[in-house]
């Protein structure tokens, strides 16, 4: 299961996904994010789902490797679905003794699994097709001015992007931790709840202690390059919007402005 959270992992490509400024790439993430939770319906849902798919299909990223990133969240799915489908009252289809399943809970219920399914797609293709290195500048530029009113704006897209960028690390690590204990005896599947959540303690030690060191570790490679923030910071490479992010800005408002004539019109 580790090895199927996508979030935070980059992929190197030349798609017209990883070639779109990733300002462009944010502002259209977050527009995403608001549309899964204005659509209503399942006709609109599958627009979403269409669009989803098309978006996919030019990140060059294979469809496999972008959907694995639904098993980590499988738990909480099927948790929230359950919880719905006996809580939320209506027409019941479906009644033994206190137990009853109405049809507005089973509609929730899918619908909550299509909106959690489509955020997490989406927000992995973001880091996806975007390195850590390019999101900080584009967070930095569009928190710019805030700058005015004295937030460390810098600092602040340094931070969310190497916590980004240490995802996938301390995956890799907590990996190899869960080997080396289970080659010593551990046993992280048997028992109930409780014991398992206590089999775990042993990995996040030392998981804990290598984050630190690994922290450590940057801080001192950082100020041996007299990093000092944004003050006199030059980029390498300037952000740039280019005809492939016009297009890519056309299709999604297309597809946001359908959606919401649709839903509201």
């Amino acid at each position: 299961m580790i090895r199927d959270i996508s979030l935070g992992q980059y992929i190197p490509g030349n798609s017209p996904l990883h070639r779109a400024d990733p300002r462009v790439k944010i502002l259209l993430t977050i527009l995403c994010m608001v549309l899964i939770f204005l659509v209503n319906n399942y006709f609109n849902f599958l627009i979403l789902y269409l669009f989803t798919g098309l978006i996919i299909t030019a990140s060059e990223i294979p469809v496999k490797y972008t959907l694995k990133g639904l098993k980590p969240i499988a738990i909480i799915v099927i948790f929230t679905i359950v919880i719905n489908l006996f809580t939320v009252k209506g027409t019941p289809i479906f009644k033994y003794g206190p137990v009853e399943i109405s049809i507005e809970g089973i509609d929730i219920s899918v619908k909550l699994a299509l909106r959690l399914s489509l955020m997490v797609i989406i927000t992995s293709l973001l880091t996806l097709t975007t390195t850590p290195i390019l999101l900080t500048d584009a967070l930095e530029s569009l928190m710019k001015p805030l700058k005015f009113i004295g937030v460390p704006v810098h600092e602040i897209a340094m931070m969310m992007t190497i916590s980004l960028r240490f995802i996938p690390t301390l995956l890799d690590e907590t990996e190899k931790i869960m080997k080396a204990q289970a080659s010593r005896g551990a046993d992280f599947d048997s028992g109930n709840l409780l014991e398992k959540a206590k089999s775990f303690i042993p990995i996040l030690v030392p998981l804990f202690v290598s984050a630190f060191r690994r922290a450590d570790e940057m801080a001192v490679a950082m100020e041996a390059r007299c990093y000092r923030g944004s003050e006199g910071r030059t980029r390498m490479k300037q952000l740039k919007i280019t005809p492939v992010d016009y297009k890519i800005i056309a299709v999604t408002l297309a597809v946001a402005s359908a959606l919401i004539y649709l839903q509201y019109g």
